[in-house]
């Protein structure tokens, strides 16, 4: 059985969950504070495994009902749009909710044994409860219909991911200005943002995402629509990283408690960019000439100025983690190019890079909060010898980070081969040379870390032979989930490949937000 059929025969399940929609959002939302108040650090963390655990499994009931060529439209409290909220799934939010439940759960079982070392026994507790709201908020912005809830749920992650970042401050006290920058720009993004929808209520009358599309389809586009679209594309490329509003992201990654890096570098800004495609296609309609130059000449340089400028940035980085964080300004690059060329081959490969990325990064950074648990590793220099002291950790960060470059035989190949065909198409032969330049600039700072791991000794202790470092299995399991996906999803991109397919198909032929 593949595992398209696999997932899709889960959608049977539905009619024992028809309330899957809401649910998913509902119970870690709700279940964030009961984390805080069991207070015991191990009973938070369970329970928190157990509620990620339960969204995921509702995530994977929506995405067997989407694979089965259904969609879903759920009215909160029985009221219909537009007077009520509307959570809508589709090929589209359906991947990204997956992405993001999944993503917690693995999070979840490997932060463990970080959190017992990085965050004060007193505020563990909390610290697990501050995830679940945070992971109530990132998949509200992915299944909601309405403009405004969409704010509301990007402020819900934020104010958590705040928070999440400055517990970092037990290890590096950098972590509380990082908090703090990420604080004030994404006040700023979120801003913005909210000036946006004010501006399209203003035009429209309505906030939920489809009347506003109609309306917008129905009337004139005038300034006040035009501006609108301007507030919004800020205020979300903000959230997005999108370069150069990307400032706030690599201290923010680098600071943050281990388990909080893996989990923001696989759905954060994977998140922020959904909801910027959605706005994009779904209810400003690609091909309004506005739109049009937009994605021309400033979205399309931005992509390509992000993929090699942060990718020279990232190979002359000493931490670790500070590379990957620059490495991710550049793999958005990507992303934004693929949503700039408004086909819908390139907005689909640009999706399954979304999807491929979140695997690999995550696995990457899962990795180096497993050489900073056992060896103590911030700097390149300090993962000398580490294929010898820790070799299963050094051959997960390794197959993962030939996925980044774009090596046969992993994730991040067919993501860039999508890419290069589609910019062919498009006749973006500068495109082409961008990806290359950019994949090759991947190997010197990915190369940087398996030289360092293979070719290097490992610090001497006199004669005393080299001793290895045993990672927890609790933390080493989710990173070979996650190397395992990098490879298997090369020779079956079926469902990536087919959601992002049909979600391109879907937004570029005017589907309902």
């Amino acid at each position: 059985m593949s595992l398209m059929s696999a997932i899709s025969s889960i959608s049977g399940l539905r009619d024992l969950l028809p309330h899957a929609a809401a649910l998913v959002v509902v119970i870690p939302l709700l279940a964030g504070p009961i984390a805080v108040i069991l207070a015991k650090a191990r009973l938070a963390w369970l329970w928190s495994v157990l509620v990620a655990a339960a969204a995921f499994g509702l995530s994977l009931v929506l995405l067997g009902t989407v694979l089965g060529g259904e969609t879903i439209t759920y009215e909160m409290g029985n009221w219909p749009a537009p007077l009520g909220i509307i959570y809508y799934v589709d090929s589209l939010n359906a991947l990204v909710i997956s992405l993001v439940s999944g993503m917690a759960l693995l999070a979840l079982l490997y932060g463990w044994p970080m959190v017992e070392r990085e965050i004060e026994p007193k505020k563990q507790a909390m610290f697990f409860g501050t995830f679940l709201i945070c992971l109530a908020g990132l998949i509200g912005v992915a299944i909601t219909g309405d403009a405004f809830n969409v704010f509301v749920f990007l402020e819900v992650s934020s104010i958590s991911t705040y928070v999440l970042v400055a517990m970092g401050a037990g290890q590096n006290r950098q972590a509380l200005t990082a908090s703090f920058n990420y604080l004030i720009l994404g006040t700023i993004g979120a801003t913005f943002f909210v000036i946006g929808v004010g501006l399209l209520y203003m035009a429209t009358g309505t906030l939920n995402m489809a009347d506003i599309s109609r309306l917008l389809a129905d009337g004139d586009n005038d300034r006040v629509v035009r501006a609108a679209f301007s507030f919004i594309v800020i205020g979300l490329g903000l959230k997005t990283a999108m370069f150069p509003l990307h400032t706030w992201l690599p201290n923010a990654y680098a600071f943050s408690p281990s388990m909080i890096g893996v989990f923001l570098a696989s759905t954060a800004t994977k998140v922020a960019f959904y909801t910027l495609i959605r706005f994009l296609f779904s209810v400003f309609h690609a091909g309004a000439p506005f739109e049009t130059a937009m994605f021309d000449y400033v979205l399309a340089p931005m992509a390509i100025t992000a993929m090699i400028v942060c990718s020279v940035q990232a190979s002359f980085q000493p931490d670790v983690r500070r590379l990957l964080a620059y490495s991710s300004v550049a793999q958005l690059g990507y992303m934004l190019l693929g949503l700039s060329m408004g086909t819908v081959a390139g907005l689909s490969a640009g999706l399954l890079h979304m999807f491929n990325h979140a695997l690999m990064k995550g696995a990457l950074f899962m990795a180096v909060g497993l050489a900073t648990l056992g060896l103590g590793v911030i700097q390149v220099s300090e993962m000398r010898g580490m294929g010898k002291t820790m070799p299963l950790t050094a051959a997960g960060l390794s197959i993962a980070g030939l996925s980044l470059m774009g090596v046969p035989l992993t994730a991040g190949f067919v993501s860039k081969y999508y890419l290069v065909i589609a910019a062919l198409e498009r006749g973006w032969w500068w495109a082409v040379a961008a990806i290359v330049v950019s994949s090759v600039l991947a190997i010197f700072y990915i190369g940087r870390m398996i030289e360092a791991m293979y070719l290097q000794k490992p610090p001497s202790h006199g004669d005393d032979p080299v001793i290895v470092v045993r990672s927890p299995i609790l933390a080493i399991v989710p990173l070979y989930i996650l190397v395992a996906a990098n490879i298997w999803f090369f020779f079956d991109p079926s469902v990536p490949k087919g959601l992002a397919d049909s979600a391109a198909t879907l937004l570029l032929g005017g589907g309902a937000p």
